[in-house]
């Protein structure tokens, strides 16, 4: 009887080694992920967390994940809950650029390799994180900045920009906003003459575009919108205007989301940068390579394109986000 209960107990134990604890990282054991995202405030976003979610799934990956609604401090505290928890590895998307040396200290003291997605962070120490994946900010805005004078050709000056940015101090933000003024200052042209966070929603992109309206009142020949959704929020103010978005006020935004080919679709958007949420899988297998010590490379861009309104209706069954 006794050697039989300890051929039961040896097997038990083979098969719970098999399934893996999620607490560590021995052989075996799934990888536990502590994953920091931004929020929802946008199609954009929630496509990112979904993609996030389901490559990061059991039994592969044990995922942790916190949403900071758009706040730094949410951010640190749920970075330091994960140092706490002896995560694998920490993955987060930061919400602004800057203030995360001491906390990536923390996680590169405790041992636990940091990747950065979507959105990069400037540190005095390029090593408190492994590897970055996500768009290329800066050639987005050169991008959207190539099409309004493609656009705007064989039309004389001034051309009157207004412009949504993103949320203030953010990588996209800042990064889409050099890339623009770099290649549209190339042309006197073009003059930006507003210029104002929507924080990346909706309702604040149709609230600074009221607000533009007012100022400007009918003196606006171009939008450019750091995303699609501030684009969508613009286009409702636009329309309570009496304009006609797309027409009256061209418009380029960034994200490529089912909602801005909608829009082009319209007629109420002229064009819209890609910028690809689907990150899951490529972040799964660069945790996978950081997690095992293996050598990643430093910066990871994703590939992406520009889609215009005779496009759109082409193109839209074949969104995914």
């Amino acid at each position: 009887m006794r050697k039989v209960s300890g051929v039961l107990a040896l097997l038990c134990a083979a098969m719970l080694a098999g399934c893996g604890g999620g607490e560590g990282g021995g052989a075996g054991d799934s990888i536990t992920v502590g994953f920091s995202q931004v929020g929802a405030e946008s199609e954009w976003r929630t496509a990112n967390t979904r993609s996030v979610k389901e490559a990061l799934a059991p039994p592969e990956f044990n995922l942790r994940f916190s949403d900071a609604q758009q706040k730094q401090e949410n951010q640190i505290k749920a970075l330091r809950s994960f140092i706490a928890q002896g995560v694998d590895v920490i993955a987060f998307s930061p919400v602004v650029e800057t203030g995360w040396d001491t906390v990536l200290q923390e996680a590169k003291a405790a041992g636990i390799p940091v990747v950065l997605t979507d959105r990069a962070v400037k540190v005095s120490d390029e090593s408190l994180y492994a590897t970055f994946i996500g768009s290329d900010f800066v050639e987005e805005g050169r991008r959207a900045a190539r099409w309004v004078i493609e656009d705007s050709e064989g039309k004389p000056g001034p051309i009157r920009i207004v412009e949504l940015q993103g949320t203030v101090g953010s990588a996209p933000a800042n990064d889409r906003m050099r890339g623009f003024k770099e290649v549209i200052g190339e042309d006197d042209r073009f003059v930006i003459v507003r210029s104002q966070s929507g924080d990346f929603t909706r309702a604040k992109g149709k609230e600074v575009m009221e607000a533009f309206l007012k100022a400007e009142g009918g003196n606006i020949d171009v939008l450019f919108a750091h995303n699609d959704d501030m684009a969508i929020g613009a286009i409702q103010a636009i329309e309570e205007a009496g304009l006609k978005p797309g027409t009256d006020i061209r418009i380029v935004s960034i994200d490529g989301v089912r909602g801005a080919f909608e829009a082009m679709k319209a007629g109420k958007l002229n064009a819209t940068v890609e910028c690809n949420p689907l990150l899951g899988p490529q972040l799964a297998q660069l945790i996978r390579d950081v997690h095992a010590g293996r050598e990643v490379p430093r910066r990871v861009v994703v590939e992406e394109g520009v889609f215009t309104q005779d496009q759109a209706e082409a193109e839209l069954p074949n969104r995914k986000y």
